[in-house]
């Protein structure tokens, strides 16, 4: 596969998650949140497995079996999938598609920001203005020019703390086991298991819902969760790292333009605005490290006189 293959796959995940708000909306009209997010996180799980299975083996073979620490490292991971997934699917009921999209990009300039605080890892300066920006993108995007902040709104910007934890934590644990189909198989299985065990306790569980929700359930979980996840660990072997996080950052502009096709959503001129600034400050703290990186390799290689 060649890089441009490559990015072209990433678009291509980029558009599924994009979509799959379009899906999680409907999906609310005949079952709940934590019932929806159980079921579709378990059928991601089943489409993993197979490659969960054969890296199994591959591991076992070569003496590298996952340790008890890396099975606790993979709950933590699920656990924090579960938190990023329900609070986001709660948000969902009471916000826009569009809203949904550029809402869960904050966690973008937040996983650095975090790498900071957490591990020490100096951030770069392009982080703090870009932080600056969404959460001044995101109050215009949701109406909070107006005083009107939603219930949803802040459901999905919460959610983009777990999420920005376990993007964090999943590159560093992922990366030592040596196993991302392992790593994507069980944290999915926790997932769905802890979502569907909550939904039997808060919520009203009824097989007709599921079957009236079957579709957004399917494409959400098949694509979504399973196939999607597949497709960026594959591509991000052949691709640059930081094309693929620009890449796969257009989620956004597909929710924008998913909700706007099949939804009718519509955006005034300060939501504009706002999903402007929060795209702008998504690709500047990408791009601006690069910079300093191309800068850097210039003058070492430009010769002195």
């Amino acid at each position: 596969m060649t890089r441009f293959q490559a990015n072209l796959l990433l678009t291509l995940v980029a558009l599924i998650w994009g979509s799959a708000f379009v899906a999680q909306n409907q999906g609310m009209a005949d079952v709940g949140p934590l019932l929806f997010t159980g079921v579709r996180f378990l059928i991601g799980a089943a489409v993993v497995l197979p490659l969960a299975v054969l890296e199994w083996r591959r591991l076992g073979r070569a003496g590298r079996p996952l340790s008890r620490l890396d099975g606790w490292h993979i709950a933590g991971l699920g656990g924090l999938m579960t938190l990023g997934a329900v609070m986001q699917q709660v948000g969902i009921q009471f916000t826009s598609v569009t809203n949904a999209g550029f809402l869960t990009a904050v966690y973008v300039p937040l996983v650095p920001v975090l790498a900071w605080l957490l591990l020490g890892q100096i951030a770069h300066w392009s982080v703090w203005p870009a932080a600056a920006g969404c959460l001044v993108g995101a109050f215009l995007l949701s109406g909070a020019h107006q005083l009107n902040i939603g219930l949803g709104d802040l459901w999905v910007a919460g959610s983009a703390i777990p999420w920005a934890l376990h993007v964090l934590m999943v590159g560093r644990w992922a990366d030592r086991m040596g196993a991302p189909f392992l790593v994507a198989c069980g944290q999915f299985a926790i997932c769905g298991l802890l979502s569907l065990l909550a939904a039997f306790v808060m919520e009203p569980v009824h097989g007709a819902g599921i079957v009236a929700a079957a579709w957004p359930i399917a494409y959400t979980g098949v694509l979504s969760v399973g196939v999607a996840f597949t497709a960026q660990v594959v591509a991000q072997r052949y691709a640059q790292a930081a094309d693929a996080a620009i890449i796969l950052s257009s989620e956004t502009l597909f929710a924008a333009a998913c909700g706007y096709l099949l939804l009718g959503e519509r955006l005034n001129t300060a939501g504009l605005i706002g999903c402007g600034l929060m795209l702008a400050c998504i690709l500047l703290v990408q791009l601006m490290p690069l910079v300093g990186t191309l800068r850097r390799r210039q003058i070492l290689t430009t010769p002195s006189n």
